[in-house]
C-alpha cells in the first residue's frame, strides 16, 4: 500500500515537472470528443513524406482519479496530426506525448474536463441487455442501416438523419469507407487508396456525420471492411492492419460507436482468424471498451468461443436459430438483417421483403430476445442508391410503433417466456413484478399461464399503426383470448399497474438472469435423429445430406419442437456452421468450415421445447464425395 502511494506521488511529480506545452482544448463536457492538434514543421514533414505511414505520435491521458490510457493521434491531411480524446471524469487530465518527432516526444498538456448531463458509452448489461455507461440508465436498440452515409450527397444524409430522429432510432449502421465499390466502382480506392495511405477528405466527411449521428441520439454501429475478403486485400499484411484499426481507434473511438468489423465475414480467407485478429487488437488497444462484433451470413456464434466479442450479431428471419442461440449464450444478440423492406424503391435479395412480412420478422426476432436494426432497400445505400423519399415507409412506422410499446415495458429484462400456446412471448415474472408481451402472428387465440395468481390489466396492440384496445382488469393465474380482429398479426401487453417502471423514475440494477445448461441424457432427450442413418455420408458437388428427426416421447412439453443442427470439422479450426433448421430438410456443410472430401465433421443437434427446456445430441458423421 504505501509502495503504491509512493509510486503514484513520484509519477505525479514526474508529470507536474515536466514543461507544460500546447496544444489544448476548451473546457470540454465529460464524453464529448476534444481534438488536440499537432503540426509539423516544414523539415519535419520532409523526413516524412508519408507522414500516415511514418509517424508515431502516442498520447498517455491521466485522468484526476490516476486512471491513464493512450492514445494514437491520425494523420488529418498536410502537416495535422490531431488526437482525439473524449474525458470519462470531470476535472484535470494531463497529457503527456511519446513518438519519433523529437520535438513533441515527452511535452505535455492538460484538458479541462466538465462533467455533463450525458449517458455516457454503450455497454452490456443483464446479460442480454445493453445500459450507458456514465448514468447507468437502459439503453434501448433500435438500429437502422445505412451503409453509404459516408458517401452519399450531404442533402440526401441530412434529410434521412431528420427523418431517422423524428422516427425514434437509437443506431444507425453503415460501412466507415464508403459505399461498396461493386454500387459505386469509383468508391473502391477513395478512402484507402493503397495499403499505407489514406484520404483524409473522406474521413473528415464521416467526423461531420458522426458528429451528426451523435448529436441526434444516435449511436453509429461502424462496418470497418467490406466483405468478399475486401479488407485482407487491402491491407494484406499484420502490420497494415494494426495500423489502420490505430487509426481507426485515433479517429473514432472518442464517439459513441460500436465496432462490426468486418461485412460477413465467412466471405474472408480464414475468416474466423482474420477477425480474431481485429477484434483483439480492439480489445487492446480501444481506450474505451466500445461494443465489439462482426457482421455474417447467418450468425457470429462461430466466434464466441475466441473472447474478443462482447455482443452477437445476426443476419437471419428463421426463429429456431434465434430461440436456441438465445439459450446458450451470454451476451446481447443484434439481429442487423432480418429483412429489409421493399417500399418501392425494389428487391435484388431474397430478404427484401414487403412491409407486412418485415413488420412480422421484427416482432419474431423481438421475441428470440434479440434487439433489431431495420433497413429500407431504397435508404440503405446497399444494390441500390440511397434515396431519402424512402425514409417515410410502413416499416419505418412499424419500427416507431415497436419503439413505443417497448417503452411501455421494462425491455431491459426481458426474456423469451415459454408458458403460452398461440403466441410467442417475452416476460418478467415475480412477486412483485409481472409484465408480458406476447407476439400473435396469425390472429388466432392465445393462453399465457402466469407463475402465481396475480391482478393484471392487460391491453391488444396492432403493431402496424400502435392502435390500443384496453381489456378489463381481471385477477388469475391464466390469461385466454383473442385478439379483436382475425387475419391480422397482434401484440397482447399484460402488466401489472404502477409496476412499469420508467427510464427516469426506475433505477436500473444488474439482475441475476439464469443460463441453461443443455440436458444430454439420453434418457431425457425426447427425440433421435434418423437421418442421417448411416456414419458415412455422401454428399456431392452440392455439399448437401438429407437429414430428419423423429420425436421419441410425445408430451405437453414435445408438442412444439424447435430443432437447430450445427456442424464443425474441428480440425479446420473455422469453428461451428448452422447445417440446418427443423426436424427434417437438407443439411448444407459450408465448404470453408467442412474443409477437402473426405472430411469428419461432428453434428450436434438441439431441440428447444414448448417450455424452455433445451437438450442436445451429438452425432459423427463422415462426409465423402
Amino acid at each position: 500500500m504505501v509502495f503504491r502511494v509512493l509510486m503514484s506521488l513520484l509519477l505525479g511529480a514526474l508529470w507536474t515537472c515536466a514543461a507544460l506545452a500546447q496544444p489544448t482544448c476548451p473546457p470540454t463536457p465529460v464524453y464529448s470528443p476534444c481534438d488536440l492538434v499537432l503540426e509539423l514543421s516544414a523539415d519535419e514533414l520532409a523526413q516524412h513524406p508519408n507522414p500516415h505511414a511514418t509517424v508515431r505520435i502516442t498520447a498517455e491521458f491521466r485522468s484526476p482519479g490516476t486512471r491513464t490510457f493512450p492514445l494514437i493521434a491520425f494523420w488529418d491531411g498536410g502537416n495535422r496530426f490531431v488526437v482525439r480524446f473524449a474525458p470519462t471524469d470531470p476535472g484535470r487530465w494531463l497529457v503527456r506525448f511519446t513518438g519519433n518527432i523529437p520535438r513533441i516526444n515527452g511535452t505535455m498538456a492538460t484538458v479541462e474536463a466538465t462533467d455533463a448531463a450525458v449517458p455516457g458509452f454503450l455497454e452490456p448489461a443483464n446479460l442480454h441487455h445493453w445500459r450507458t455507461s456514465k448514468d447507468r440508465q437502459p439503453h434501448l436498440w433500435m438500429g437502422d442501416t445505412l451503409y453509404s452515409f459516408a458517401s452519399m450527397p450531404e442533402e440526401t444524409f441530412q434529410a434521412i438523419l431528420a427523418a431517422r430522429k423524428q422516427q425514434g432510432f437509437t443506431h444507425i449502421r453503415g460501412y466507415l469507407l464508403g459505399a461498396r465499390p461493386d454500387n459505386q466502382p469509383q468508391q473502391r480506392t477513395f478512402a484507402l487508396p493503397a495499403a499505407d495511405a489514406v484520404n483524409p477528405a473522406h474521413f473528415q466527411q464521416v467526423d461531420r456525420r458522426i458528429r451528426a449521428m451523435n448529436d441526434a441520439g444516435m449511436v453509429v454501429d461502424l462496418v470497418l471492411g467490406w466483405d468478399k475478403n475486401h479488407l485482407a486485400e487491402a491491407l494484406p499484411t499484420v502490420a497494415q492492419r494494426r495500423r489502420y484499426l490505430d487509426y481507426v481507434i485515433g479517429r473514432y473511438s472518442a464517439f459513441r460507436v460500436t465496432w462490426q468489423l468486418v461485412q460477413e465475414f465467412e466471405e474472408y480467407t480464414n475468416g474466423r482468424a482474420f477477425v480474431k485478429e481485429l477484434g483483439e487488437y480492439l480489445k487492446a488497444h480501444d481506450p474505451y471498451q466500445h461494443p465489439r462484433t462482426t457482421h455474417t451470413l447467418r450468425t457470429t456464434s462461430p466466434l464466441a468461443k475466441d473472447g474478443w466479442m462482447t455482443y452477437m450479431l445476426y443476419q437471419s428471419s428463421d426463429n429456431q436459430l434465434g430461440a436456441i442461440e438465445h439459450q446458450l449464450y451470454q451476451m446481447p444478440f443484434v439481429n442487423a438483417e432480418f429483412g429489409y423492406e421493399n417500399s418501392g424503391a425494389g428487391a435484388s435479395h431474397t430478404h427484401h421483403v414487403d412491409a407486412d412480412t418485415f413488420r412480422k420478422r421484427l416482432w419474431n426476432a423481438t421475441m428470440d430476445g434479440q434487439h433489431p436494426t431495420y433497413g429500407n432497400t431504397g435508404v440503405y445505400g446497399g444494390s441500390f442508391d440511397a434515396n431519402a423519399r424512402f425514409a417515410e415507409s410502413p416499416g419505418a412506422q412499424a419500427m416507431k410503433v415497436w419503439r413505443g410499446l417497448m417503452e411501455r415495458t421494462r425491455y431491459w429484462e426481458l426474456e423469451p417466456y415459454f408458458d403460452v400456446s398461440g403466441a410467442r412471448c417475452l416476460g418478467l415474472h415475480g412477486e412483485d413484478t409481472p409484465q408480458f408481451l406476447c407476439y400473435v402472428e396469425t390472429g388466432g387465440s392465445l393462453e399465457l399461464r402466469f407463475v402465481r395468481r396475480n391482478s393484471f390489466k392487460a391491453e391488444w396492440i396492432n403493431p402496424a399503426d400502435g392502435t390500443v384496445v384496453p381489456l378489463k382488469e381481471f385477477k388469475d393465474d391464466l390469461f385466454a383470448g383473442a385478439p379483436p380482429s382475425p387475419g391480422q398479426d397482434w401484440l397482447l401487453h399484460v402488466y401489472r399497474e404502477g409496476r412499469l417502471g420508467s427510464l427516469k423514475s426506475y433505477k436500473f440494477e444488474s439482475r441475476y438472469v439464469p443460463v441453461q445448461d443443455p440436458d444430454n441424457a439420453t434418457a431425457r432427450v425426447p427425440y433421435e435423429v434418423t437421418e442421417p442413418a448411416a456414419m458415412e455420408v455422401p454428399v456431392g458437388d452440392g455439399l448437401q445430406a438429407p437429414f430428419a428427426i423423429r420425436l421419441t416421447r410425445e408430451s405437453r412439453a414435445s408438442s412444439r419442437m424447435m430443432y437447430l443442427w450445427v456442424a464443425e470439422n474441428t480440425i479446420g479450426g473455422q469453428g461451428h456452421r448452422i447445417a440446418g433448421v427443423g426436424d427434417k430438410g437438407f443439411l448444407q456443410f459450408q465448404k470453408e468450415a467442412v474443409g477437402a472430401l473426405p472430411s469428419v465433421v461432428n453434428i450436434r443437434v438441439y431441440g428447444l421445447n414448448a417450455v424452455g427446456k433445451l437438450y442436445f445430441v451429438d452425432k459423427v458423421y463422415r462426409l465423402t464425395p
